[in-house]
């Protein structure tokens, strides 16, 4: 495809929520507050800084409110957290208050496009989960944040396997009439194929109007990028990833991370698309998160470098 020079893509960075909650180990508070204001100097405009899940469940994420109080980012970033619940809504915005201060934008919810999947993730039905989000999301919009819905598994389920579009449409529009100014649609353990995804997303706009939709994919079976391009050509303009590949679902096996920003990024400037996004500064985050955890990660320029146009390769 080719795409009309100077194109707008958005890119919310999920790395510091997502790709950390992965981890084994817990990364100190300091290290994400620097890497979340090394992203946020990137260029990104849109950035999902961590989540007010029960630091019980993830151990990883239990300093959210200490690494938003702590964080500098410039101003016209976006900051998002991921809310589970009306508890994790209230939490959130008690850090606020305490703070005398807003110190995020957006609210992100989620639940599973399948039952099974949603009751293993959050012990809910999914008619359980809508009941509450609707609760939640009136709060969040009330409170003036704009959020975003975000469906699981939208494309394959690993305990159900294919998942009906339409159930994912009514989903989304349930969401949407709930406040949701967008819908994210997430490929959570890399089931989706490209002529999958551009049927999809052809569907989508039609069935879900009056809200921008995102898609999040994951590369474990190495499709995210093909994915993407899909995505693209059935005409969506915002995508989510994860700096040097960090995340993904640890249902599957061998699952990988989500798609690696540096990547997306990389091949959209070669496609002619404009993300507003530094490249070089974006892969030096990737490499710092890479030194941290000490070990190599999945993102393709991590290993390879962009590509040289000058014919230098010596």
């Amino acid at each position: 495809m080719n795409a009309s020079t100077g194109e707008r893509v958005k890119i919310r960075e999920v790395g510091p929520r997502d790709g950390f909650q992965n981890e084994p180990e817990v990364i100190p508070t300091e290290h994400k507050v620097r890497l979340v204001e090394c992203l946020a100097r990137t260029g990104l405009e849109r950035l999902e800084v961590t989540s007010f899940v029960r630091p019980d469940v993830i151990p990883q994420l239990a300093d959210a409110e200490e690494v938003l109080q702590r964080i500098d980012v410039p101003p016209g970033v976006s900051l998002s957290v991921l809310i589970p619940n009306e508890r994790g809504l209230e939490r959130a915005l008690a850090v606020c208050e305490r703070a005398g201060r807003s110190l995020f934008h957006e609210v992100n919810v989620f639940l599973s496009a399948s039952e099974e999947h949603n009751r293993r993730n959050v012990g809910r039905s999914i008619a359980e989960s809508l009941a509450g989000l609707e609760r939640t999301v009136a709060r969040a919009r009330a409170a003036g944040f704009r959020c975003e819905g975000v469906i699981s598994v939208a494309f394959g389920c690993p305990y159900e396997g294919r998942v009906p579009p339409e159930r994912v449409f009514e989903i989304a529009r349930a969401l949407r009439d709930f406040g949701c100014e967008e819908i994210g649609f997430g490929d959570t353990t890399g089931m989706a194929n490209p002529r999958q995804v551009g049927e999809f997303f052809e569907r989508a706009s039609q069935q879900v109007p009056g809200v921008e939709l995102t898609a999040h994919f994951h590369n474990t079976r190495g499709q995210a990028l093909a994915n993407v391009v899909a995505a693209l050509d059935a005409g969506v303009r915002s995508f989510e990833s994860s700096f040097g590949e960090l995340g993904g679902c640890p249902v599957p096996r061998g699952a990988t991370g989500n798609v690696a920003s540096e990547d997306l990024v990389s091949m959209l400037h070669e496609m002619g698309y404009e993300t507003g996004i530094d490249l070089a500064r974006l892969l030096a985050c990737a490499q710092a998160v890479q030194e941290l955890l000490g070990r190599p990660l999945g993102s393709h320029l991590l290993t390879a470098g962009p590509i040289d146009w000058t014919g230098r390769a010596d």
